[in-house]
């Protein structure tokens, strides 16, 4: 018989949530384009007039002394860049109420209240670092709109949005939304001194819970920009084109919203006049899945050809990626990737406030990866050689990273497992007959309980965890703390993979994930060594994922290293199924299947020298339930028929490039 085992285990109207999750455009389009060319005026005045001579605060002194745990070849720490609290105008209306210091607080591993009532905490170990990233644009303006005796709260605006009718506060919030999205910001209620002291106390709150070799905190906001495309009548669909913007230490007084541009280029040039001065940040574009195509396009954001400037400029800034998060997986879509049978990973595909679908083709990582080698042959520089990262956004101060103990996102409105749609509802025990509200179905039962940031870093501090940001050596999970190395080089031998000093050897001869390896007519030989997450499943296998650019984007799935003994075919480069299975009774998963490391030495049996490409690693655990299967099997009711009941959880390295530019 297998052996089994169980491992550790007031709502608002529908109308206000489609306009939370979308920001509802209130302009017209040709109002709105009117805005982008204005914004980006204002975007270079505001670079030189904001500068980088007035801080927010006084962050603490760079760290010059080595922390506890200081290794020269590198730790593997996790952490959180995705979060937000009562201070984003979305989180508030869902009566969120945590604050930044909450944030900190479910990082070290405290128990957090959610809006619905019940306590949340974080799975397993505290966090090694985290970043409180609440919407730039209004920050702490609906708390004061909402508090009496605020100049604000006095407003027929906050009247309406706090009042009993659902009517008034869905207008009301659209203003908002309609504003963020358009980046004209509504006269009433932007009140730049309250926005600013509301970032500071943000700043404060990263520097008061800044503990070097416990816990390293990054100042940081979201950069809430959006993409419109017309689907009928007044109505408009949301493309989603946010950042998130971290500071390495020291922060700026003023923050730069969509309400000072929503053109992302203008970002980045505040953001060039930022790190002039002193204060380095990175941009992280986060659910390029459902941009609408417009993440990663083949042009600058106007629709123009891209400069050499240009390229330079976004990889300057936005050196990593979020490749998963609740809102789906980034890496890429079934249509991209036909022939990767692993592709179909918690796909979202709805575009922000709408049922309509979110157009594939530029909305992907590795489809980009690929891209950019025709835009390095293009201007000289390619913009999408990026790393990768996983977040959660949740906006509830914490995230839930773990399958069988999920909270969703927003607040209220997916707090219980009813209302996101994974029980079925009014009490009923199976789904035979019943009616599913379109929101669950369409939004919250397609979100996933993901995902965490990974770094090698020397020591758990500010300037080393954002110094590996930098260089990419940065990895993705979809929840579970999998470890995974990844190196490429000339000169590696066999004798390397059973070496006591694997890792100092790798460094020394190699590149690590994030890394470049020069042209060479000799094939590579690319190291990996991944480990399981106790918590968690064991390992099925680790694949290397090539892509390159030859007339279109190509790609190729290659496994290198699988459980049990089993050899990838020759042929189909695939390994057999290893046989691992789950109870959907209990979500007891069998233990006679899966080890807990993989490790391997690896050359591309199709290596072009003449051929750029790059290369990373995804490593699959064996199935496990879903959190919408837990969910059930905690209610006692049936599955929702709708839904996949397992998953495979994952991890995602940033590549290495291989550059055949002689």
């Amino acid at each position: 018989m297998t052996k089994r085992t169980h491992f550790k285990s007031t709502l608002l109207s529908t109308s206000l949530l489609a306009l939370s999750l979308s920001l509802s455009a209130c302009n017209s389009a040709e109002n709105s384009a009117d805005t982008a060319q204005n914004a980006a005026e204002t975007a270079k005045d505001i670079a030189s007039k904001t500068g980088p001579v007035e801080m927010a605060g006084s962050a603490p002194a760079q760290n010059t002394e080595r922390t506890a745990g200081y290794s020269a070849t590198r730790n593997a720490y996790f952490g959180e860049t995705h979060v937000h609290t009562k201070n984003s105008f979305d989180a508030y209306i869902f009566n969120v109420r945590t604050t930044p210091d909450d944030v900190y607080r479910f990082a070290k591993g405290e128990t957090v209240m959610h809006p619905s009532g019940y306590e949340i905490k974080l799975g397993g170990k505290p966090l090694d670092f985290a970043a409180t990233t609440d919407h730039g644009a209004y920050m702490g303006v609906l708390p004061a709109m909402d508090t009496k005796g605020h100049p604000l709260n006095g407003l027929e605006m906050s009247k309406a949005m706090f009042s009993q009718d659902p009517e008034a506060i869905v207008k009301a919030f659209g203003k908002i939304g309609g504003s963020v999205r358009s980046g004209v910001p509504f006269p009433e209620i932007y009140d730049r001194e309250l926005i600013d002291r509301t970032w500071q106390s943000a700043v404060d709150a990263a520097n008061r819970h800044y503990e070097p070799g416990k816990l390293t905190t990054f100042s940081g906001y979201e950069y809430t920009a959006v993409s419109e495309r017309e689907s009928s009548g007044a109505t408009f669909a949301g493309g989603n084109l946010h950042r998130n913007v971290f500071f390495e230490n020291k922060a700026p007084a003023r923050l730069f919203s969509t309400l000072d541009s929503i053109n992302p280029e203008d970002l980045w040039t505040w953001m060039d006049g930022q790190r002039a001065a002193g204060l380095d940040s990175i941009s992280v574009p986060h659910n390029s899945n459902v941009s609408d195509g417009d993440m990663f396009k083949m042009t600058s954001y106007g629709g123009s050809k891209l400069t050499p400037a240009q390229t330079e400029q976004r990889i300057r800034n936005e050196p990593l990626v979020e490749i998963s998060q609740v809102k789906g997986t980034s890496e890429t879509h079934p249509s991209l990737s036909p022939n990767d049978e692993y592709a179909n990973f918690e796909i979202y595909e709805k575009l922000l406030s709408t049922y309509i679908s979110s157009k594939v083709t530029g909305s992907y990582v590795r489809e980009a990866l690929a891209n950019g080698f025709e835009l390095e042959r293009q201007t000289g520089t390619n913009p999408y050689k990026f790393g990768v990262i996983s977040a959660s956004d949740s906006h509830v101060a914490g995230g839930a990273f773990d399958e069988q103990d999920y909270w969703s996102k927003v607040g209220v409105v997916d707090g219980t497992a009813e209302r996101r749609g994974s029980v079925p509802p009014k009490g009923a025990k199976s789904w035979e007959g019943l009616k599913t509200d379109q929101n669950a179905e369409e939004w919250f039962t397609r979100w996933g309980a993901s995902g965490l940031a990974g770094v090698w870093a020397e020591e758990n501090t500010r300037e080393s965890i954002f110094a590996a940001m930098r260089r990419k050596e940065t990895f993705a999970t979809s929840g579970p703390r999998i470890q995974v190395r990844f190196f490429a080089g000339y000169d590696f031998d066999d004798s390397l993979l059973n070496a006591g000093d694997i890792v100092t050897q790798a460094y020394a001869t190699g590149v690590p994930m994030g890394g470049d390896l020069q042209r060479s007519e000799t094939s590579p030989k690319f190291l990996v060594w991944a480990m399981r997450d106790p918590r968690n499943a064991p390992l099925d296998r680790v694949q290397i994922v090539k892509v390159w650019h030859d007339g279109a984007p190509q790609e190729r799935v290659f496994d290198v290293a699988c459980s049990d003994g089993r050899i990838p075919d020759p042929k189909t480069r695939r390994c057999t199924d290893n046989g691992a299975s789950v109870d959907l009774s209990d979500c007891s998963i069998s233990t006679e299947a899966g080890d807990p490391e993989l490790r391997t030495l690896w050359q591309d049996p199709e290596f072009e020298s003449a051929q750029s490409a790059a290369y990373y690693v995804r490593v699959l655990e064996n199935p496990t339930c879903r959190w919408s299967t837990w969910d059930a099997i905690k209610a006692g009711v049936d599955s929702n028929p709708d839904l996949e009941p397992t998953l495979k959880e994952r991890a995602w390295t940033s590549p290495i490039w291989y550059d055949a530019q002689p």
